[in-house]
């Protein structure tokens, strides 16, 4: 059975075809600054391979395109025709209602539209990317495994929020933790630890911390605007900058663009907000630069002693992510706040290794791992599931 998994990002758009159960990749491509015209296309299957920069991919629909017909193209396609996918899986984020593996009816999809507002910036991609696929494999199913689906397991202490008892129960607001894919993969990569706190890092972050596999608590909280700055969102900001900014005469949508398109890395460095853009600001000599650089490293180090605390202490931590796995400043920075604790770095295996790797000295009391984010693989395993098992 041929599968299908799209995995779209706030920035950017993965794929991989998988043959199941046998787990084997037929192609796979990445789209990354999608909505500019800089961005980045790359497709590979088996030997052959493509890679072009300074696209202009306005949006989703262009990207999901493009792939499509690399998947088809003569001398390099992996499929000859795209009647041979026989299911599309995505890595969903947020339905009312819906936490967990489910085939994307019309009931599931109005319940991603009911949560626009929360996370705009993917139940809106996502909703774009499925009626693509809706339109073009009509036969295939689609079925959506959503983000918060490993984080059930959060206890309700950590899970609820100090508001009033009934907007927990009339609206459902409470913390529901995202990334459940990479967090879950990282689970499972470290399933040998009890006590594993997981850093996604990219253009979209979240913080885990994770005890005997399960979820017991994530940065996120009801929407994917809480948290650890990311590209261009805030992360944790005081929610009476609200009313005080409309007083100042900024309108909401104002305040919502800053908020969540002009926030974070990209708002105080005055960059994009890619990191790379921002690490050769900082080379420049960009005081702003550093200082994002200074506040991501910071807010990260905020949340993993937090969550040692609440694991009663730490086996392992694991980056993830685009950031994750090739900033190797950042993951420096982060792993000596934790010196005192016995965290000793090996800096040959941070500073220049690559993939999937032990970043950790022999001698330190606490394992740091690379491991490159395989969302895909934990998608595909659920929706094969989803579509023979149910």
């Amino acid at each position: 059975m041929k599968i299908l998994i799209c995995n779209a990002g706030s920035t950017s758009l993965k794929f991989k075809l998988w043959d199941m159960p046998a787990l084997a990749v037929l192609a796979e491509g990445k789209v990354e600054r999608v909505g500019s015209s800089d961005a980045i296309f790359h497709y590979s299957s088996g030997e052959y391979s493509v890679n072009k920069d300074k696209l202009s991919i306005p949006d989703y629909t262009a990207g999901i395109q493009g792939f499509l017909d690399a998947l088809t193209s003569p001398g390099g396609g992996a499929i000859e025709s795209l009647s041979k996918i026989e299911a599309v899986g995505f890595k969903t984020v947020l339905a009312k209602g819906f936490y967990g593996v489910h085939l994307l009816t019309e009931d599931v999809l109005d319940g991603m539209r009911a949560y626009l507002s929360v996370a705009p910036a993917h139940n809106g991609p996502y909703l774009e990317a499925i009626a693509v696929f809706e339109r073009l494999l009509p036969d295939a199913p689609r079925v959506g495994v959503f983000e918060t689906a490993f984080h059930r397991t959060i206890p309700m202490a950590r899970r609820i929020f100090p508001v009033p008892y009934e907007w927990y129960e009339k609206y459902g607001v409470m913390r529901m933790g995202y990334h459940g894919a990479s967090h879950g993969y990282i689970a499972r990569k470290l399933a040998g630890r009890r006590r594993v706190i997981s850093c996604h890092l990219g253009g979209s972050a979240s913080i885990c911390a994770i005890l005997d596999g399960k979820s017991m608590d994530n940065s996120f909280g009801f929407s994917l605007q809480m948290g650890i700055p990311h590209a261009s969102r805030t992360g944790d900001v005081d929610v009476y900058l609200v009313p005080f900014l409309l007083e100042q005469g900024l309108t909401l949508e104002q305040i919502y663009e800053g908020l969540g398109k002009n926030g974070g890395l990209k708002g105080i460095s005055g960059t994009s907000g890619d990191i790379r853009d921002v690490d050769a600001a900082m080379r420049a000599g960009s005081e702003r630069a550093r200082l994002a650089l200074d506040v991501l490293a910071t807010h990260i180090i905020r949340y993993v002693g937090a969550y040692i605390l609440e694991l009663g202490g730490l086996d392992a931590i694991a980056f993830t992510g685009g950031i994750g796995e090739n900033y190797a400043p950042l993951r420096r920075t982060v792993l000596e706040a934790m010196a005192h604790m016995g965290m000793v770095i090996d800096s040959e295996a941070n500073e220049r290794g690559t993939g999937e790797r032990l970043i950790s000295a022999p001698n330190s009391a606490i394992e740091a791992h690379v491991i490159p984010a395989n969302e895909e693989l934990m998608v595909v395993q659920s929706a094969y599931d989803c579509i023979n098992f149910k």
